[in-house]
């Protein structure tokens, strides 16, 4: 009988590694130890799946992103890593302060219209990263650290060929391969995935500085977002963490910080000093990191999945952090494609568009609307309206806790129209 292509190429692929004498073999390959490969990974090993991680970097290392959304909780508490959580000493959250001029209000989470978890965390990246990975690893889970993959083959059949730091190759067979590789986004460029994404590139300056926050002087269980008092489009975020440390960044249109790096330190102070909220809170307190700056971070792709892999979290797409959706996104994702993943496993036939990118897609589509809305100010003009209707203020709630797939809301349920209708309500009110 006459092979087919892919037994051709596996063929082809057995034969090199005689010589090298290196082949491994896994039912899950997942590209990227962060928050979405752990929990993937975790979900699946309760599953009974073999699962090996690989990760480029070293851990503990940085990451932006460090404010979760409660909606995220489920997730944890699935993949069994809730406890180590809540015992990790994170800082509380339970909602959202919005600052603009002399204007204010405060959503917190546990009043809203979806059921679930209304609390969070808000949590130093590098530990809560490691944290995940490490529960992961404990379920069974292999994990590499420093291995990174050069090349996959798609297929019923996936390889992936990897490199560790000891420049050994190797190569990797997998009943499936997932890509929780993040800003990474390995999968997408290496298998020329890219799709413009429709939103206007942005880039963010930020550190972490010693607040000194009193406790009358702001709630420490809620981010701060704030808006430049002159331009609407640029905003801040404040986000409280433990041990008296805060996350400030300052997020604009890329030309905005269009500045040597040497300059970064100064243009965030003075941006900082400019609003008058983040002025008397933060004001001169002193940066404990170096200032960083991150770019053109918003990404999309034509599907989220492909001939034996998928794509979890910022690997398949990224809107913007001014929700601080990505880690929500990533999460559900995770949690989606394992079930999916267990299924083909299974023998199952299996419709990845219908059952994973159609319904991932929904809440990614919700928190677009939301994301839009907020840079054209129609959505800042429905946060500050200073008459707004319980039911209405416990619907955008759930969406800014986010339960951006709750069809029961009618802002996920058609969050375009429901808010354009929302806000013209408010401009005639």
């Amino acid at each position: 009988m006459e092979q087919s292509r892919e037994q051709r190429r596996e063929a082809a692929v057995n034969s090199q590694l005689e010589g090298s004498g290196r082949s491994e073999r896994v039912d899950v390959a997942i590209i990227g130890a962060g928050p979405s490969g752990a929990v993937a990974a975790a979900l699946l090993r309760k599953r009974g799946r073999s699962v090996l991680v690989l990760e480029r970097q070293h851990f503990p290392r940085f990451s932006i992103g460090e404010s979760l959304l409660p909606q995220s909780m489920e997730y944890l508490e699935e993949a069994g890593m809730l406890q180590a959580v809540v015992e990790a000493g994170f800082q509380y959250k339970n909602g959202a302060q919005f600052v603009w001029r002399d204007q204010a209000t405060a959503y917190d989470f546990r009043d809203k219209h979806s059921p679930g978890w209304g609390t969070t965390f808000q949590v130093e990246r590098a530990k809560f990263d490691e944290l995940l990975i490490q529960c992961a690893a404990k379920q069974g889970a292999e994990v590499r650290f420093g291995h990174t993959v050069l090349a996959m083959h798609p297929g019923d059949a996936p390889v992936l060929e990897v490199i560790d730091e000891n420049e050994t190759r190797y190569e990797v067979h997998a009943r499936y391969v997932l890509d929780a590789s993040g800003f990474g986004r390995v999968l997408p460029r290496l298998l020329n995935l890219e799709a413009p994404t429709g939103l206007p590139t942005r880039a963010a300056i930020f550190s972490h500085v010693r607040d000194g926050l009193a406790l009358d002087d702001f709630d420490r269980n809620k981010i701060c977002v704030a808006t430049h008092p002159v331009h609407r489009d640029v905003w801040f975020w404040m986000i409280p963490l433990a041990g008296g440390r805060s996350s400030v960044g300052c997020v604009a249109e890329a030309a905005f910080f269009d500045l040597p790096e040497a300059e970064r330190e100064a243009r965030l102070r003075t941006l900082i000093r400019e609003e008058p909220t983040l002025n008397r809170l933060i004001g001169d307190a002193p940066f404990l990191m170096p200032v960083r700056q991150i770019g053109g971070y918003s990404a999309n792709v034509e599907r989220l999945h492909g001939a034996g892999y998928a794509l979890l979290g910022n690997a398949g797409e990224f809107l913007d952090p001014v929700f601080s959706s990505g880690v929500t996104i990533a999460l559900r994702s995770a949690h989606m494609a394992a079930k999916v993943v267990d299924r083909v496993l299974n023998g199952e036939t299996v419709d990845w568009h219908a059952e994973y990118d159609v319904p991932l897609r929904k809440g990614i589509d919700t928190f677009r609307a939301f994301v839009e809305r907020w840079y054209t100010g129609e959505l800042q003009d429905i946060i500050y309206y200073p008459r707004q209707t319980p039911l209405i203020r416990r619907m955008i709630s759930s969406v800014l806790a986010g339960y951006a797939w709750d069809e029961s809301n009618p802002y996920v349920a058609e969050p375009v129209r429901r808010l354009n209708t929302l806000h013209e309500a408010c401009l005639r009110m």
